[in-house]
C-alpha cells in the first residue's frame, strides 16, 4: 500500500466519522479533530477503522501522532512499510 492509497484510507475514514466535513478543504497541517469537532468517542472510531483497515497495530502511546492529516499520513506509512 503506498502513500496515496493511504491518505485515501484515512481521507475516507475520516469521512466516515464526520460526514458532513468537506474533506478538500482540510489543512493537512492541522488538528483535524479541533477542525472537525470529532469527540473522544469518534477519535477512537477513526483509530480502530484505520487499523482495521490498514492492518497494522495502533498503540495508545501514539493516538497524538494522528492528530493532523499530515502526521498521521507520516505516522501510518512507516507502520505499514515495517509490516510488509
Amino acid at each position: 500500500m503506498n502513500r496515496d492509497e493511504i491518505k485515501a484510507a484515512l481521507l475516507q475514514q475520516i469521512g466516515n466519522i464526520a460526514p458532513e466535513a468537506d474533506l478538500s478543504k482540510l489543512d493537512p497541517a492541522v488538528d483535524f479533530r479541533e477542525e472537525l469537532d470529532i469527540d473522544s468517542i469518534g477519535f477512537l472510531n477513526l483509530v480502530i477503522a484505520l487499523a482495521e483497515q490498514l492492518k497494522i497495530p495502533i498503540p495508545e502511546k501514539d493516538y497524538a501522532r494522528l492528530r493532523t492529516i499530515e502526521s498521521a499520513l507520516g505516522y501510518l506509512t512507516a507502520a505499514r512499510q515495517r509490516i510488509t
